[in-house]
């Protein structure tokens, strides 16, 4: 049947800046082959693998290519200038293996794959295995690299407090330099509340769980990076002054991000990861977290990696048979007609499925669920209870725009909530409106996926104020017109909702099939729900989903394994 490549523009014009800089050698079959490459990068790849389009026939434009067997198009690549081999400085590299990278995207991998196997061949300094008593605490204090993966409620963070702990007693009267990070302010926030609230169940002393740190920050931050600057104050030339790094939420981190913070980090300090690899992967090119976890696949014994990875199996928050958690396996697992049968038995009580309304029925039918999941949010009497209840309820989506997207969905949110007389959207400074930060603002201390509310302030005369909810308990006020760029929020992508959690979750699937509707996204917003689910989708459209497995094409799992 062939491949039908629908051709970006920027791709398009990549492609010939290319060309122009060998002087048109290689002809219209090198120009494709750089565009290709230019889409997959684009797509969260971090190369093009030659044995995906070898003898194929690709349209493009209405035009058929013919490509040849995977040795003649890396014998056509080689022969071209602007192609190198690994190590060489050139705007493309051709590796052995038949992948090829962007320049920097083949220095990143190489940067990241090197700095983790040296961390893992080198053994911590001054640790009394004595004193330990877990396997997973040893692991993570004996290495300099680990990562701990886990689906949610299996106890990462119960374990990093533990760690944490150990750190603190381990560390002979020299205080550790503790940094703890997340990709996003929401997920900075819960790692602290979560250490917060863990801390004081540990059978330790006072004294060491007061000196447990509780300073999340987000990686950017951590980093130093400055808004609409690429470059952070920390790299191979600065490094973080920290002895022990914590990055909770790592299935979210690019291959750039990753690669530039070990770059960061002192030879000697350590590294801990946290993370559920069959999450969705970052929205920029990699799947980081998910290559690294592979090393840990029946077979990869031989890696040094393997005995660095820690996967939590035991759930903590669901119990024996809760169909949240059934359903999250049976999704992870490809098993549609399993995870159907689920939604649609009654064994269950807190998952269910319904027939995904048609586009002039969808505000009636939301009606009920979005009084009943935010009424108690909007007629809160005070903007600490909002925020706390706003968090009981949220509505998921996987498209931005259009009548089933999350434009369209908070439309028809705000459209009931005022017919019900609950806010007033007569402009967007009302009342109850929820606001989602799409972009990091330093100087307001506000980063991409955070949320807020927007709530009348009796100490402004009633005033709307925004507020943010503090991981210590408080909350934050700012003037409406000081926020950085937002968005409405009743209603959100799966894909900004990762790193948080709601008492209730209801997911709209669109009505056809999508690109963007993989398992790893179904997954992703399953578990993002603590006590009910509801999905509404056509089974059809559902069951496709469940069988699209995220591949994304990188070296990093070979670079790993083949350590040598």
């Amino acid at each position: 049947m062939g491949i039908v490549f629908q051709e970006r523009a920027i791709d398009r014009q990549f492609a010939l800046f290319i060309c122009r800089q060998c002087g048109g050698e290689g002809g219209e079959l090198f120009r494709l082959m750089v565009s290709l490459l230019s889409s997959a990068v684009g797509k969260g790849n971090i190369c093009l693998a030659l044995a995906d389009f070898a003898e194929q026939t690709v349209s493009v434009d209405g035009k058929e290519i013919v490509l040849g067997k995977s040795d003649a198009l890396m014998d056509m690549l080689r022969s071209n200038p602007t192609v190198g081999l690994p190590g060489e400085h050139k705007p493309l590299v051709l590796d052995s293996s038949g992948r090829i990278y962007l320049y920097r995207y083949w220095r990143y991998e190489q940067e990241l794959a090197s700095a983790i196997l040296t961390k893992v061949l080198t053994l911590a300094e001054g640790v009394d295995e004595g004193n330990l008593q877990k396997d997973v605490a040893l692991v993570a204090l004996q290495r300099l690299f680990c990562v701990i993966s886990g689906g949610p409620g299996t106890g990462k963070t119960s374990t990093v407090v533990r760690i944490l702990a150990l750190l603190v007693e381990q560390g002979g009267g020299r205080k550790q330099k503790i940094a703890m990070a997340a990709p996003t302010g929401k997920a900075a926030a819960r790692l602290k509340s979560s250490i917060n609230a863990i801390r004081g169940t540990l059978a330790c002393s006072d004294e060491v769980k007061h000196a447990i740190p509780d300073n999340v920050v987000t990686l950017q931050r951590l980093l130093g990076g400055a808004a609409g600057s690429s470059r952070f104050r920390y790299s191979l030339q600065n490094l973080l002054p920290f002895d022990t790094v914590i990055v909770d939420e790592a299935s979210m981190i690019s291959l750039p991000l990753m690669a530039a913070l070990v770059n960061a980090l002192k030879p000697s300090a350590r590294l801990i990861l946290l993370g559920d690899k069959d999450q969705l992967a970052s929205v920029e090119a990699g799947s980081v977290l998910g290559d690294i976890c592979s090393i840990g696949e029946k077979g990869s014994e031989t890696s040094p990696l393997f005995n660095s990875l820690i996967k939590l199996e035991k759930n903590y928050r669901f119990l024996d048979g809760s169909g949240i958690a059934e359903l999250g396996k049976a999704v992870n697992a490809g098993l549609e007609n399993d995870a159907l049968e689920l939604l649609k038995g009654n064994a269950m009580e807190n998952i269910s499925m319904q027939e995904l309304p048609p586009r002039e029925d969808l505000w009636k039918f939301l009606a009920c669920a979005v009084i009943e999941g935010y009424e108690s949010f909007v007629t809160a009497r005070s903007a600490a209870e909002a925020l706390e209840r706003f968090d009981n309820f949220r509505i998921l989506t996987v498209l931005r725009d259009g009548h089933y997207g999350v434009t369209g969905i908070n439309t028809a949110v705000e459209h009931i909530l005022n017919n019900k007389g609950l806010i007033n959207p007569e402009n967007r400074i009302y009342h109850g409106r929820p606001i989602l930060i799409t972009v990091n603002d330093y100087s307001m201390q506000l980063f991409n996926g955070d949320t807020g509310i927007l709530f009348s302030d009796p100490e402004q005369g009633g005033a709307c104020r925004a507020f943010f909810a503090l991981p210590d308990g408080g909350v934050r006020t700012i003037h409406p017109e000081r926020l950085p760029q937002h968005e409405t929020a009743f209603a959100m992508t799966i894909h900004k909702s990762q790193g948080s959690e709601f008492n209730r979750v209801l997911i709209l699937l669109p009505p056809v099939d999508s690109v963007l509707l993989t398992r790893e996204l179904i997954y992703t917003g399953i578990t993002r729900a603590k006590h009910s689910l509801e999905i509404w989708t056509d089974q059809t459209v559902f069951c496709s989903a469940v069988r699209k497995k995220i591949e994304r094409s990188s070296g990093l799992k070979d670079l790993l394994h083949n350590h040598s």
